[in-house]
């Protein structure tokens, strides 16, 4: 099957995206759409968690949003984050992103090299912490692992939720190939189109999750990625592509 048109399930890129030099040279369509969105948890809510954020001398952070999430819920709480608060990063570019709400150079603040498990050596570092985790409300398995096996005090708390996208302005059905990143990716194509048929509609997924999402729902998975092949999706979309004309 020739593909011609793909929908990605993400926001668009910059026009420097390597899905535009695909599109350019496979001369396909490729649209993007975002499939979820993140909605923000209210002060009155985080109470009902039973959080008082007084009680925390360490941050665990994990992505931009969880720290857009605690200091826009920190302020509704009219809580004055103390300048002794120590941060905890998953990578670098998470803590550069501390800039935005803090002075940084003037903080205790230390990060990854990239994956959630290589904050174990940071963890054993400050073990006297008591640490707060601001997350969505789909926490990663593996991490939970890590937390539980570093002998932290450690609290999580749920700041924002990710929710499905309304899709239903989409023509899902025109388009040769779906590209997902998430199982709530997957979880919103079958909230908005259940009745939903693949047919010959090209599946691809990015991560073992994903792709175990995309099966318990019945789909067939034509693609994946990372592997040692193609470790990006749009690597693998390449190539599929290509093979597709061939």
């Amino acid at each position: 099957m020739k593909i011609k048109s793909i929908l990605v399930s993400q926001p668009a890129p910059n026009e420097s995206s390597p899905y535009t030099e695909i599109a350019k040279k496979a001369k396909i369509k490729i649209d993007f759409r975002p499939f979820i969105h993140v909605a923000s948890v209210d002060a009155k809510e985080l109470r009902t968690q039973k959080i008082d954020l007084s009680q925390f001398t360490g941050i665990i952070f994990t992505s931009k949003n969880a720290i857009d999430h605690y200091f826009r819920i920190a302020e509704e709480m009219r809580f004055s984050v103390p300048d002794s608060m120590r941060y905890i990063c998953q990578s670098e570019a998470i803590a550069n992103y501390l800039q935005k709400h803090i002075i940084y150079r003037k903080r205790k603040i230390s990060y990854g090299e990239k994956n959630f498990a290589d904050l174990l050596p940071l963890f054993k570092k400050y073990p006297a912490e008591k640490y707060l985790l601001p997350s969505s409300d789909v926490i990663n398995e593996e991490m939970v692992k890590t937390l539980e096996s570093s002998n932290i005090d450690w609290t999580r708390a749920t700041m924002y939720r990710t929710v499905c996208s309304d899709l239903k302005d989409i023509a899902i059905d025109e388009y040769d190939m779906l590209v997902f990143f998430s199982p709530q990716g997957i979880k919103s194509l079958i909230e908005n189109f259940p009745n939903f048929k693949q047919n010959g509609t090209v599946v691809a997924v990015f991560g073992s999750t994903t792709q175990a999402a995309a099966e318990e729902f019945g789909l067939t998975v034509n693609l994946t990625a990372p592997n040692k092949e193609t470790p990006s999706m749009t690597m693998a979309i390449e190539k599929y592509v290509r093979d597709s004309y061939k």
